[in-house]
């Protein structure tokens, strides 16, 4: 088939067009670069079944395709809440035109939408049918309340044009290609265990997530892609853990002598995150293999090799520590 990957040379974009590749299929990255790196989509520059074009989504393109696969949007805070007007943006006028392209083409269409819909959840751990805790006018909401509106607009296109979505509900997922200033909790304690320097904790360490390995979480959405069920459905790994367990197996497994420092919880920061599967399990047979310590593992090793080939040089230490 020919796919489009919005988003394709981020991180979990990158992963997903890994496995379209190998799959045989031909392959279109859009991307315009804003967290997404070319490093992630090398391999596949020179091959004759992918290409890679710059592009932003908020700008609409005239492309022919079976699928489209959505992942354009940055997913971190620090990248989100850096420019929040260009974030909702991205989640609404990015989605509008990857659904008017869909509609078009009568290209299937999955929406990579996020736990982050639930806000500071009050119903642990989360199905689908929990509407959410979100405030809408916080410094998280340009994301949440984006995904939202993403979700509105990928539904009413299907039952007023008959466009054919899928809704993935993306929880916590971590692994190699990361960006070593995403501001994430697993990248920013392997950055700064192998920097050597403090691991940041924010609040007392209690509050819980769930971590995803790429591999896992690629494989749901191409069964959820590819099967019948509509969504939206949560990926993520329901196996849950404190931040303070995390900042300690990344602490033991890299330097065991780092310091952990404490600082003040940011607004909106979530208590508790943990995915109810029962309904990937149930309808796309998909359930997580890859235990934390294994994906931590490779992991950091990607971490390390690719801040040995001075791939992190010039990259402040403040932004890394964020």
């Amino acid at each position: 088939m020919r796919v489009l990957v919005t988003g394709g040379a981020g991180f979990i974009g990158s992963h997903l067009i890994d496995r379209l590749m190998a799959e045989g299929h031909e392959v279109i990255c859009l991307d315009n670069f804003y967290t997404g790196h070319k490093r992630n989509i090398l391999k596949w520059i020179d091959h004759p079944y992918f290409e890679c074009i710059r592009h932003d989504v908020t700008e609409p393109i005239r492309l022919e395709v079976d699928q489209i696969y959505h992942l354009a949007c940055p997913a971190s805070p620090v990248h989100y809440q850096y420019n929040p007007v260009k974030t909702i943006k991205t989640n609404v006028i990015g989605t509008l035109n990857m659904l008017g392209l869909a509609k078009r083409v009568k290209a299937r269409f999955l929406l990579a939408s996020t736990s982050e819909v639930y806000g500071d959840p009050e119903v642990h751990p989360q199905p689908e049918e929990y509407r959410g805790n979100v405030n809408t006018i916080g410094i998280r909401s340009c994301y949440d309340e984006g995904k939202r509106v993403a979700e509105t607009l990928s539904f009413d296109y299907h039952r007023q044009n008959n466009v054919d979505i899928r809704v993935a509900r993306i929880f916590n997922t971590y692994g190699p290609r990361m960006l070593e200033n995403d501001g994430r909790v697993v990248s920013n304690f392997v950055v700064q265990a192998l920097q050597g320097i403090p691991l940041t904790v924010y609040g007392t360490g209690s509050q819980t997530r769930s971590f995803c390995y790429v591999s896992d979480l690629v494989d749901g959405l191409i069964r959820l892609m590819n099967g019948d069920y509509i969504g939206p459905v949560n990926l993520g790994n329901p196996d849950e853990y404190t931040i303070l367990e995390l900042a300690q197996a990344v602490q033991t497994m890299v330097n065991p002598d780092a310091e952990l420092i404490y600082k003040p919880l940011p607004q909106d920061d979530p208590q508790r995150r943990k995915p109810d599967i029962t309904k990937a399990k149930t309808f796309l047979n998909w359930s997580p293999t890859v235990p934390l310590q294994e994906g931590l593992t490779r992991t950091v090793a990607d971490f390390r090799q690719r801040m040995e080939a001075n791939v992190l040089e010039g990259i402040p230490e403040s932004v890394i520590s964020a």
